[in-house]
């Protein structure tokens, strides 16, 4: 008698994995407000120490699991890699409209199928090199808009070079996340790589540190909060579905970042940003449709 395999529905995944982009898309909001207030050194050094402090306890209460030596050294190595990847991207976040800085961001796991190919020996198929060209050329949209402006802020353009430089950086942090989540359980990667991150980052504290005012303490614990939530809600559906299922939801991002941005900032979306993040997000799916592994990894700044 022929057993019949009952595949579990995608749908309780694909749920999961939409609230945890709303989650951390209000995590990028509420660090926008912060890095208004102390900046963006501040704002990552002081999100590092609490999440280390958090995540730290949660893993040594429930794990008895040493890291190898092959997983530390990729900690220490991500770690370093995504304090320059969250600083760059927190410096643009405050000086960009939300919207168009979390499209600006969707180019990273384009970039990261040549970094892929470079550092991994993959090959890069027809339908990756054109779906990253229509990527960039929405990147290239939202730039020219942006120029295009009478009224620009003269900080704009750094902002731009800054999450460009950011998801540049990002895409190679994609390629060492492949390889440490072969060594390494999602919760010994979060509290480690906030422990680098702050241990990185604490090297200027001398010269860059300042205390964060009282009043926006409660602010920076919820930003700590919305990190590590959003984080554990992608972990559990990336493992419960496929990448084909999840993908989609990925660049609901730029939804919420619209209504973020326009609620809390004040922020309308140009036909320029529009049309760029839609050139993006249409390179990505195609993308996604060769590379969907590597395109799939949560996009955040995700986590970041």
């Amino acid at each position: 008698m022929t057993s019949i395999k009952i595949v579990p529905s995608p749908l309780p995944a694909v749920l999961v994995c939409t609230l945890g982009i709303f989650v951390l898309s209000a995590m990028d909001a509420s660090v926008k407000a912060l890095v208004v207030v102390i900046g963006a050194y501040n704002t990552l050094l002081w999100r590092s120490i609490l999440a280390t402090a958090t995540a730290g306890s949660v893993w040594a209460a429930l794990s008895n699991r040493r890291p190898s030596i092959k997983a530390v050294r990729l900690h220490a190595v991500r770690g370093v890699i995504v304090s320059f990847v969250a600083l760059a991207f927190f410096f643009g976040l405050g000086r960009l409209p939300l919207a168009e800085a979390i499209a600006l961001s969707f180019v990273a796991p384009l970039v990261a199928l040549f970094l892929a190919a470079l550092m991994l020996k993959e090959r890069i198929s027809r339908t990756a090199v054109g779906a990253s060209l229509i990527g960039m050329a929405g990147v290239l949209v939202i730039m020219f808009g942006k120029l295009g402006q009478s009224g620009y802020a003269p900080d704009a353009l750094l902002g731009m070079a800054a999450i460009i430089a950011s998801a540049v950086l990002y895409a190679y942090n994609l390629i060492l996340a492949r390889q440490q989540a072969l060594v390494a359980k999602p919760l010994e990667i979060v509290f480690f790589q906030n422990l680098v991150v702050g241990i990185t980052l604490g090297l200027a504290s001398p010269w860059l540190g300042t205390g964060v005012p009282q009043d926006q303490w409660p602010l920076l614990v919820g930003v700590t909060a919305l990190a590590l939530a959003g984080h554990f809600l992608m972990s559990w559906a990336y493992a419960r579905a496929e990448a084909q299922y999840l993908i989609p939801t990925e660049y609901s991002a730029f939804v919420w970042a619209i209504m973020l941005g326009w609620i809390f900032f004040q922020e309308s979306v140009s036909w320029s940003t529009m049309a760029g993040a839609l050139l993006i997000i249409a390179g990505c799916l195609i993308a996604s449709r060769a590379k969907p592994k590597l395109v799939a990894e949560p996009i955040e700044a995700a986590a970041v």
